[in-house]
């Protein structure tokens, strides 16, 4: 019963309340199928949060159609909002993007982005609760 993260829950707690994609995703470093997630059309303003501890990582103004399959920003919310690290599972090595408050693995980023970041963080929509504005 490891408690790795800054919920205060353990791994055992997580498996409860979340599905088990979403637990394999946030907590096991998976991948959902691309085109799946129904957050990758969802073109209403409001803010993305994290699914396992609720902080507000992505924002509707930063996001866009990457036409990678996956819910795709140029920039987090604020820059503390998620941490970065090397990612060598595949044959070449990604930047893996992750929640800074709980470690829960949100996907990775890219430099193909559009202006003015550069940057496409390609976030897997099943660790993700859209929060529509007012």
């Amino acid at each position: 019963m490891s408690n790795d993260n800054q919920t205060g829950k353990t791994d055992e707690q997580l498996r409860k309340e979340l599905t088990p994609e979403q637990y394999k995703i946030a907590r096991e470093d998976g991948t959902e199928r691309a085109f799946t997630s129904p957050l990758n059309n969802e073109k209403r303003d409001g803010e993305y949060l994290c699914v396992v501890c609720e902080t507000a990582l992505w924002s509707s103004a930063h996001k866009y159609d990457s036409g990678s399959g996956w819910p795709s920003f140029y920039q987090p919310a604020f820059e503390e909002a998620v941490s970065t690290k090397q990612d060598f599972k595949l044959a070449s090595p990604r930047i893996e993007v992750r929640c800074a408050n709980c470690d829960a693995h949100m996907g990775h980023v890219f430099n193909d982005g559009p202006a003015p970041t550069g940057l496409r963080y390609c976030i897997n929509g099943s660790v993700l609760k859209f929060i529509p504005e007012e």
